[in-house]
């Protein structure tokens, strides 16, 4: 139970002061004011108590570390402690404003004191009527009633009435002036105030063992992208450590300035005590017991004053002890961050050095390839897979470099590839098609290929498709005028066809076949028509015998017929026909079999003729 203070002590202690300095003319008039914070003030320093007391949610985010766990668990017994302190102080220092309300209102007559002893006047007047009746109730029963005794018990309980219903006009009217004062309720507020804050601290009423979480110690991590992530995050722990030291440090500055205050106080009322004392020396008995009735109040003071001084002091060393944990915990986390950044540096290096290497390999590579490989096709093959491993290692270095864990890089890439491969299954085969393209047998800018029935000239080829200028094959061999453009994966497609003219070799064969008429000499006719399609052929001879040679030469076939017209007979349905062939060169091959049609038209129309 909380002790209230009399409501007599500050006159008292206003009589005793007066009595104290009655000599001195000049002396100042005695303050009534006895807290040592006023309403607003108690308010302030409990929300900044608060505030700071939220700093270990900072605090508990930023521990990760075992070692910081153990100084999480350090500094919350000691903020709970703080904050349990720091509400002692307030109640305390709203007994002492209850007190000066208190003593405000004992010269008022329509004070709460006043009306108090009114009602206590008010209930020993009903007693006593109370009594009076139930003695002349007594004398009734005895026998002794009289006209004159009903007259008394009438008037009795009229008077019992009017108090009765004077102690209700006095209820009401303390209720009213209980709601109307200012200082009283501006006390009782503050103590609901304060009783509501601190239903927002767990543990504020008393200090509590808090449980700490345990984090379990997590694997080394080396990877770059974790180191500078470990880096980033203690640069910010030791900003938010800078941050509570702040808070800490301006919680404590004000629980210092505050103690002076209560100091000074307690200095004055051992300075009256000592005064008061030495007047007892010379008292009368009568002044005795007005000087018995200060000692008390002074010690009651004394005992409150006694009661937030007190917590001030614990309050300046628990914060110093806070503190000095804060200071512990910033220490170690800048080694680590010191740490952090050295390992960060020369994982760096490393991978600077690597990548250096790597593109000092890819330079000796590229001179490499234009000092030995001369001709332009092989130096081209060359120097594009150069520049694909070179890229490709890039990456791979990078990447593993950037992860941690290589299975996790090894099961992500593996999903990677895979998705890859179905999502881009078209390109990725025309990618491999391109290097089946560039083999030694393989198709360069300015060859000749036929794909399907588009006949064409090679004039640019990627890596994921070629382009061809279209030829006429219908007539004079030349650029139709149109690009063709084809996916590199037709390679590996079995319809359509792919067929490449052998580089220096313009030479094609062509054939016919055509229905002969009745004759006695087949023999004959198919000397006379090998003759005619011979004698066309002649005048390319030479150029068709060199790129025979070139045939044989690069094939490396030495079975290679020789590039002579042929003439076979066969019987087809009962009539005996003649299959031809003969070679072209490309240029003139729209010449070369208008004239031999001719020819042979001109051996059958003669055949014709001939016959019986």
């Amino acid at each position: 139970m909380r002790r209230r203070f009399p409501r007599v002590l500050f006159a008292i202690l206003g009589m005793g002061c007066l009595a104290a300095h009655a000599t001195d003319s000049n002396a100042a008039p005695p303050d009534s004011r006895v807290s040592i914070l006023t309403a607003d003030q108690v308010i302030q320093i409990l929300d900044d108590t608060v505030d700071w007391y939220r700093t270990l949610g900072t605090q508990q985010q930023n521990a990760t570390q075992p070692s910081d766990l153990l100084i999480l668990f350090a500094n919350r017994q000691t903020a709970d402690k703080v904050v349990a302190l720091a509400f002692e102080i307030a109640r305390a220092n709203a007994e002492l404003l209850s007190s000066e309300a208190a003593a405000g209102q004992t010269a008022d007559a329509s004070s709460p004191q006043a009306l108090n002893r009114q009602r206590a006047d008010l209930d020993a007047k009903q007693k006593s009527i109370e009594d009076e009746m139930a003695a002349d109730r007594r004398r009734a029963v005895a026998g002794k009633a009289g006209p004159a005794l009903d007259a008394t018990l009438l008037e009795l309980q009229g008077e019992l009435a009017m108090v009765a219903a004077r102690k209700n006009l006095l209820d009401t009217m303390a209720d009213f002036v209980n709601e109307s004062d200012p200082k009283g309720a501006g006390a009782n507020t503050l103590k609901a105030h304060i009783d509501a804050i601190a239903a927002t601290i767990p543990g504020a009423g008393a200090p509590t063992a808090s449980g700490s979480p345990t984090v379990a110690a997590a694997p080394a991590r080396t990877g770059i992208w974790d180191l500078a992530t470990s880096a980033l995050r203690l640069r910010n722990k030791i900003k938010a450590i800078d941050v509570v030291d702040e808070h800490t440090t301006a919680l404590a500055d004000t629980f210092q300035k505050t103690s002076a205050v209560p100091l000074k106080q307690l200095k004055a009322y051992s300075a009256r005590s000592d005064e008061l004392a030495l007047q007892a020396d010379s008292a009368a008995s009568a002044a005795l017991k007005a000087l018995r009735s200060e000692f008390d109040t002074l010690a009651w003071l004394f005992k409150q004053t006694s009661a937030i001084l007190i917590p001030l002091s614990e309050e300046r060393v628990l914060l110093q002890q806070y503190r000095h944990n804060l200071g512990s915990w910033r220490d170690s986390t800048q080694r680590q961050y010191r740490d952090a950044l050295t390992a960060l540096g020369i994982r760096l290096g490393i991978l600077a050095c690597i990548l250096a290497a790597v593109f000092v390999l890819a330079e000796v590579w590229r001179r490499a390839v234009l000092r030995f490989a001369h001709e332009p096709r092989r130096r081209y093959q060359l120097l594009l897979v150069r520049k694909i491993v070179m890229w490709v290692a890039v990456i791979a270095i990078v990447c593993l470099s950037f992860v941690t864990e290589i299975s996790t890089f090894a099961t992500f890439a593996g999903l990677l590839t895979a998705g890859l491969a179905v999502a881009m299954q078209s390109v990725l085969v025309s990618v491999v098609g391109y290097f089946f393209l560039i083999g030694k047998y393989g198709v360069r800018v300015g060859d000749r290929i036929q794909i399907g029935t588009v006949v064409g000239e090679v004039i640019d080829l990627g890596l994921v498709r070629m382009h061809l200028m279209e030829l006429n094959t219908q007539g004079p061999l030349g650029p139709t005028g149109r690009v063709v453009a084809f996916a590199n994966l037709i390679v590996f497609q079995a319809s359509g066809g792919f067929f490449k003219q052998i580089p220096g070799v313009n030479i094609s064969w062509h054939e016919m076949t055509l229905t002969l008429p009745v004759v006695k000499d087949y023999a004959a006719l198919k000397d006379r028509l090998l003759a005619a399609v011979g004698k066309v052929s002649s005048e390319y001879r030479e150029e068709i015998a060199r790129q025979t040679r070139e045939i044989q030469r690069s094939t490396a076939a030495a079975a290679v017929a020789d590039a002579s017209p042929h003439v076979q007979m066969h019987l087809a349905d009962g009539r005996m026909q003649a299959l031809i062939r003969y070679p072209v060169n490309l240029e003139h091959a729209a010449e070369i079999d208008e004239r031999v049609s001719e020819a042979v038209l001109q051996v059958i129309g003669d055949s014709s003729e001939s016959k019986p």
